[in-house]
Parts: C-alpha cells; sequence; structure tokens
C-alpha cells in the first residue's frame, strides 16, 4: 500500500501533549507504524559519556508519534485527509480538503 504520510510532509499532530502543533516529518518507521516529528513530542535522555560525546549528560531528542495521531497539513495549514489520483499517468497524492496535491 502506499504510504499517506512520507518523510518532508509538514503535519499536524490531533491528539496528545502536542496537539494543534506543526513540523516536518524527520523519519518514517513503517513497520512500526510511527512518525518522528520535528520540534514535537521532545523527551529527554540521559546519555552517558562516549567518544563520539565525551560530554555526555541529558539530551532532548524527539521521539515518535503514532500514524493515527498525525495528519497531513493542507495549504492552509489546517490538518487534512490523503487520497490517491492518477494525473497524467502518474499516481500522485492529494490533500482531501483543497483537492491540491501534496
Amino acid at each position: 500500500m502506499a504510504a499517506k504520510i512520507k518523510k518532508g510532509d509538514r503535519v499536524v499532530v490531533l491528539t496528545g501533549k502536542d496537539k494543534g502543533r506543526t513540523g516536518n516529518v524527520l523519519r518514517v518507521l513503517p513497520t512500526e507504524n510511527r512518525v518522528v516529528v520535528e520540534g514535537v513530542n521532545m523527551v529527554q535522555r540521559h546519555t552517558r559519556p562516549s567518544q563520539a560525546d565525551p560530554q555526555g549528560g541529558i539530551k532532548n531528542k524527539e521521539a515518535s508519534l503514532h500514524l493515527s495521531n498525525v495528519a497531513v497539513a493542507d495549504a492552509n495549514g489546517k490538518a487534512s485527509r490523503v487520497g490517491f489520483r492518477d494525473e497524467d499517468g502518474k499516481k500522485v497524492r492529494f490533500a482531501k480538503t483543497t483537492g491540491d496535491v501534496i
């Protein structure tokens, strides 16, 4: 099945502590049905010093969100469902609210 949400898409968070916030998708984890969104669902990780990071300490990073908790943002910045259609023999994604190609 084709992916409705891809890396680089602008998405809106629908539920949770970051409800209403928008951000770009940094990574998609299709086997786990999860996405990582830039600047959303921030968590703190306590890291031990290593050669790559000799300082160590408490680092902030994005945790993943379930796909059902995010929706693609349309041209107006509102949450939209994604549909598929053929344009010039090519399968494209479009926002159901505005009809614009994503």
